[in-house]
């Protein structure tokens, strides 16, 4: 499992944040109230803000490092993400949705199993609908559907959960537990339901205020 270090500072306005870790487990939980920093760091993983200071690093590979003045391209860093609203594109169909980003990613550079992602997230009887007919479980499986099939190296999960009630949450997190347990692509996966976390992680960055304030396995 390639593994994930974040090491990073970052102002915007009064609030500073200050993260740092590293891990190699499957599914790392960002946890913490709302305010605490968790969707910057996920953004500046994938490229869509710039740290102040510090390196992100997946493997061997280097992301980030403001000493050194790299910093490569969103679309350059093979980052999958999954929103807390899908963000399908309505005019097209589940199918169509899938597979967008798959057609962008370079031939040399696919690793995705397309009948294995569909069949592991069960939306093989929805290729044919369009995102409004779809509940909004289903929207989200298919919006992590189309993130894994772009061949990812890291798939970065922002409160997936957080626009669902209740039911529909119970309905996702066994999808959810199966992507952790059958994907070989690990997830950062942000969060402030203790629920979720439990359920998912198998290590739980915690944080608030901008910091981090401590780092724990969970025992799956």
């Amino acid at each position: 499992m390639e593994g994930l270090a974040v090491d990073i500072t970052r102002r915007q306005g009064e609030f500073e944040l200050e993260a740092r870790f590293a891990t190699h487990r499957r599914v790392v939980a960002l946890f913490g109230p709302s305010g605490a920093g968790k969707s910057t760091v996920v953004h500046a993983v994938a490229g869509l803000v710039r740290p102040d200071t510090g390196s992100i690093r997946i493997g061997g590979s280097v992301l980030f490092d403001a000493a050194a003045g790299i910093d490569v391209p969103a679309h350059r860093r093979r980052i999958g993400y999954v929103f807390q609203d899908a963000r399908l594109f309505p005019h097209l169909s589940v199918r169509s949705n899938l597979f967008y980003g798959h057609r962008l990613t370079p031939a040399a550079e696919r690793t995705a199993d397309p009948d294995a992602i569909i069949a592991m997230l069960g939306i093989g009887g929805l290729m044919d609908r369009r995102p409004d007919t779809l509940s909004g479980g289903e929207r989200q499986r298919v919006a992590i559907g189309r993130a894994l099939l772009a061949s990812p190296r890291i798939l970065l999960m922002d409160e997936p959960l957080a626009s669902l009630d209740a039911a529909r949450k119970a309905e996702i997190l066994p999808w959810l537990e199966r992507l952790r347990d059958e994907s070989a692509v690990p997830i950062l996966y942000v969060s402030h339901s203790l629920e979720e976390v439990n359920r998912l992680a198998e290590e739980v960055v915690a944080m608030d205020a901008g910091r981090v304030t401590g780092i724990t396995a969970t025992p799956l």
